[in-house]
């Protein structure tokens, strides 16, 4: 009798889990709902130096729809703590024959310091190559000693005459939408692509234009480090702008160019993560049309004082 009815409990709570699981489904889901809705853009605020402003709270902005005043639903900064934004990070590095022996050399102790720099930011990084080809040599990680092995392997092709640039970056947001962390710490990272090449792509397949549109829609910021091979500086004056800048590729992703020179890449590199790590994240809902009516809406964000703000994508468009 007491083998009945302990079976009897056991079919009893089997049955009840099968009905409610769908109610745990169903929650689930309208929870991956409301996120989805959320139109998010990453900002970076500057001083009239052109110093990051770090300390900025959600009432410090105010987001346009198609010129129409938006609530802030969502606010994060980047920040040093558990509670704090991780970031996912790929390095694309130009390996091609126009960069120099003694510029790779740099790079290696220039990057693992960067590496070391963010190690407090819950990061992961991938590492890819580019001349000819573009390789992925290192997929994300988070382990600074496998970085570190993986920096002291780069070679340069000898040979190479192509310098498939925007070919690399493209791949780089696939490999963050398909590869990275989707969620650390029950929060999702930063996306940003840091291009380091001479300034020069050649050969490339893709075009700048649907670049820009995968890294908008993969809510991607695209960060050019430019060696000395192509900048040709003479002590620290700046060079005319590269091919990269003028196709829009870093503004309209939200990052900047960042200029090397021959003396140390240490100074560059730390102006580039107190970049990184001094940007907001900020989204709202848009209304029920606009979710529906598959237009772009233009979405401009602006900041109180005497600051300069960037935006990584100039609006949205949601296809059904």
């Amino acid at each position: 009798m007491l083998k009945c009815f302990n079976f009897r409990l056991i079919f009893l709570f089997f049955f009840l889990c099968c009905f409610a699981l769908p109610v745990f489904a169903q929650s689930s889901d309208e929870v991956i709902r409301i996120e989805t809705n959320l139109i998010p853009f990453e900002v970076t605020v500057t001083d009239k130096d052109g110093k990051p402003v770090r300390g900025l709270e959600a009432k410090d902005f105010k987001v346009f729809e198609d010129g129409v005043q938006r609530q802030i639903d969502f606010f994060e900064p980047i920040k040093k703590s558990v509670e704090g934004r991780p970031l996912s990070i790929v390095f694309a590095l130009d390996v091609s024959g126009s960069v120099s022996p003694a510029e790779l050399i740099k790079l290696r102790s220039a990057l693992q310091n960067f590496v070391d720099r963010l190690a407090d930011y819950d990061s992961y990084f991938a590492v890819m190559t580019f001349g000819m080809e573009v390789k992925t040599i290192q997929s994300f990680t988070n382990r600074p000693a496998k970085l570190e092995k993986t920096f002291d392997k780069l070679l340069r092709e000898q040979d190479g005459l192509s310098t498939h640039a925007y070919d690399a970056v493209d791949y780089a947001i696939r490999l963050l939408k398909k590869k990275s962390p989707p969620s650390v710490k029950q929060k999702i990272p930063k996306r940003a692509v840091i291009l380091i090449t001479d300034g020069f792509p050649v050969g490339d397949i893709v075009t700048p234009k649907t670049v820009i549109e995968r890294a908008n829609e993969a809510e991607t910021t695209v960060y050019s480090v430019l060696l000395p091979s192509f900048s040709r500086l003479q002590n620290d004056k700046k060079p005319l702008p590269t091919p990269l800048e003028a196709s829009g590729l870093l503004e309209k992703t939200g990052g900047r160019a960042f200029y090397a020179t021959q003396k140390s890449f240490e100074p560059l590199f730390k102006s580039l993560a107190e970049e990184i790590t001094a940007s907001y994240v900020l989204a709202f809902y848009p209304n029920q049309e606009n979710r529906k009516d598959e237009k772009f809406h233009q979405v401009r964000i602006k900041i109180s004082n005497n600051f300069q703000i960037k935006q990584n994508r100039a609006g949205y468009e949601i296809k059904q």
